[in-house]
């Protein structure tokens, strides 16, 4: 499912264009547009999910499949030596785009 007003979801649809790094049936991989680091990529699902709190038992091979992205994804852009990952949720906690997203960051 899909939330037609909200960014991430149209980036997923191609919509909005992004120079995606990484895609396959469930997850879509781009630059923050922000970078905190040389690296500094954005994960995220597909399919809408506002933050983690919306989050349920059937999410979790979902959830399972991002964790698991990170160190490839870490690896292949030279990011052999550690990294920081973070997950904003809800405004509190920093969350500006209501839509679940991953921060892979390094270099």
């Amino acid at each position: 499912m899909q939330d037609p007003d909200c960014i991430f979801c149209k980036i997923a649809k191609s919509e909005i264009p992004a120079k995606v790094v990484y895609e396959d049936d469930e997850v879509m991989v781009f630059p923050d547009i922000r970078p905190k680091a040389r690296v500094h990529l954005l994960l995220m699902p597909k399919r809408h999910i506002p933050s983690l709190l919306a989050l349920n038992e059937s999410d979790s091979e979902l959830v399972s499949h991002l964790i698991l992205l990170l160190p490839k994804l870490a690896k292949a852009h030279g990011i052999d030596n550690g990294f920081k990952t973070a997950i904003h949720t809800g405004r509190l906690g920093g969350q500006e785009i209501d839509h679940l997203h991953l921060h892979l960051m390094g270099g």
